[in-house]
């Protein structure tokens, strides 16, 4: 019988999840859809993005929220103008030191999200953010069809901490 490792396991689920959020950003044409990718590493979400590049022809813009960031709709807004992107990508959720604020407050805004912005938002969060989301913006986070996971194994991420502790 033929079994793949941990390692190729990884490859083949995290190339399905890509596919999966190339095909989501796709199907948007033109309307609002709210996307969630979750992975728990910064790393890993790095490989993602270059693996996306290889699934998708969409012209895929990103934004690096800072940590004093306090309304995500006032971030996006100032970071597009009146452009309307392809499809936008935000990172750096997890680095928001008011996040239960900005969370709080893209719940009172999200009918504003889908009257200005006519493309694809994916929202890359980790676990705690998601937990948050699901806790303090049910309304937005309901937008979404599903969260596409982008797990990191276990041993990877025992790998990293260690890393992290030792640096």
């Amino acid at each position: 019988m033929f079994s793949l490792n941990n390692s190729e396991k990884d490859t083949v689920n995290s190339t399905a999840s890509t596919k999966r959020l190339a095909r989501a950003m796709m199907v948007s044409d033109g309307e609002f859809a709210l996307i969630l990718a979750c992975c728990n590493s910064v790393e890993r979400q790095q490989q993602v993005l270059n693996l996306l590049t290889e699934f998708s022809s969409i012209d895929i813009h990103e934004i690096l929220l800072s940590p004093a960031t306090d309304t995500l709709y006032t971030a996006i807004s100032s970071a597009i103008g009146t452009t309307q992107p392809e499809a936008l990508m935000v990172r750096g959720l997890e680095s928001v030191v008011e996040i239960n604020q900005l969370i709080l407050s893209t719940n009172m805004m999200r009918n504003e999200f889908r009257k200005q912005f006519r493309f694809p938002l994916m929202l890359w969060v980790n676990d705690e953010i998601l937990r948050k989301l699901v806790w303090l913006a049910p309304d937005f986070k309901d937008w979404a069809a599903s969260t596409i996971r982008f797990d990191v194994p276990h041993n990877q991420l025992v790998e990293s901490e260690q890393r992290a502790i030792s640096a």
